[in-house]
């Protein structure tokens, strides 16, 4: 199983058609189930840092297999693995895996409202799947 770029479009559409029904500007990154980015949209005025946090957000859900908010950060070995990752993951609320039969395939992050909004467009954009 494999996530498309098509799929990712998708999601990525359906997160920002969400963020402009909230009046939110946004920034989502899909990334794969290796954490490589598959697709990323900013949308314009999205603040700067929210380019840096929707991938990052990605690649931690992905990497734990877990909806980013759940990522303990305080816990010495999420410090350790998230040290050795070189910053690549940012354990902060925004961003839920994607699963296909059970199996993690990539995950949603987005970045530009609150952590509860950003959450909540990128599930609308799994929702699109």
């Amino acid at each position: 199983m494999a996530l498309s770029l098509a799929d990712a479009n998708r999601i990525i559409g359906a997160s920002i058609a969400e963020a402009d029904r909230i009046g939110i500007k946004l920034s989502v990154a899909v990334v794969d189930g290796g954490g490589q980015l598959v697709a990323f949209q900013r949308m314009e005025g999205a603040i700067a840092v929210s380019a840096t946090a929707a991938p990052g957000k990605a690649v931690g859900s992905v990497f734990f297999g877990r909806d980013s908010r759940e990522i303990n950060a305080e816990s010495p070995v999420m410090q350790a693995i998230i040290g050795s990752q070189g910053g690549r993951i940012i354990p902060a609320q925004g961003a839920i895996p994607i699963f296909q039969d059970g199996i993690i395939v990539g995950a949603i992050g987005g970045s530009g409202g609150s952590a509860q909004q950003d959450e909540d467009c990128v599930r609308k954009g799994l929702e699109s799947l």
